[in-house]
């Protein structure tokens, strides 16, 4: 049986690949349950949820893998995930590369941000000298065990210089040895067709909310050439609105009785978990 991240690469040879994003394991599983082919655990997703702090680097390596590694874990679909910067300089990314394959991704994609990095949609980033960017990449090529397992280079040049200095380096990342190229934060519908036109690699396109990009349908960057979609903290920013919402009622109210209609129940969520609560034993995916 093929791993997950052959599995994952011949998915992006077929075709375009839609991947909502998830900040823990349970919400994975949702995301294989609607019928998604791969899931996307998001690196702020993953700071804002779990350690209720913001997306400037402040979890470490070990911690990213560990909880990447339970998303991945609870489902049978690749899983791609957020490594930031690599954590540090060559021989980190080296090492981090390693961590996330024992943990079991198909992939990750990493930046070409100063550190500590920040929100690839906010003001005030800074990128890394292209050499050493390209430093990064070579040895996260050269750190990998499983030759399936998909580098992708995320280029934040666009907002921090301009356009064709993000295809330049876009270029220079392909040369590397990058399997895939990320292109954060283009600004309009014709930047991501001529990136695609430019590059001529699988591309990441990142459709977060209230950003920089423009919010184009999977249909659309798939005409253009896309080959990943991912769609990061969609699903925690309807989940986060629905929770401030009922905490407001139940402080009003004393009760959650009126939102019963709204809960997932405990049946679903058994089901969810592959648990029958009448069973001997549960067997981990």
């Amino acid at each position: 049986m093929k791993g997950k991240a052959a599995r994952f690469r011949e998915l992006i040879a077929k075709g375009a690949v839609a991947m909502p994003g998830v900040p823990n394991a349970a919400t994975g599983r949702q995301v294989e349950r609607a019928g998604f082919e791969a899931v996307y655990v998001s690196g702020a997703g993953m700071a804002n949820a779990t350690a209720g702090v913001p997306d400037i680097g402040l979890l470490t390596s070990t911690e990213v893998a560990q909880l990447a590694g339970y998303v991945a874990n609870a489902v049978t679909i690749p899983a791609i995930v957020d490594a930031d910067t690599g954590f540090g300089g060559a021989v980190n990314v080296a090492r981090t590369i390693r961590q996330l394959e024992q943990a079991g991704l198909a992939g990750c994609h990493l930046e070409d941000q100063e550190f500590p990095k920040r929100c690839g949609h906010l003001a005030g980033k800074e990128v890394v000298d292209v050499d050493e960017m390209v430093g990064k990449i070579k040895a996260a090529v050269r750190a990998r065990r499983d030759q399936d397992f998909l580098i992708i280079a995320r280029t934040d040049a666009r907002a921090v210089e301009d356009f064709d200095s993000a295809v330049k380096r876009a270029r220079r990342y392909v040369e590397a040895g990058a399997d895939g190229i990320f292109p954060e934060a283009l600004q309009s519908n014709e930047e991501f067709k001529g990136f695609a036109r430019e590059i001529k690699a699988p591309l990441l396109a990142n459709m977060t909310e209230f950003g920089k990009s423009p919010l184009l349908s999977f249909q659309e960057l798939s005409d253009f050439g896309y080959r990943m979609v991912i769609f990061p903290m969609s699903a925690f920013r309807v989940s986060m609105k629905a929770s401030d919402e009922f905490l407001l009622d139940l402080k009003k109210q004393g009760t959650q009785s009126g939102w019963l209609d709204k809960m997932q129940t405990r049946k679903d969520l058994y089901e969810l978990l592959d648990y029958d609560p009448t069973a001997e034993s549960w067997h981990e995916r």
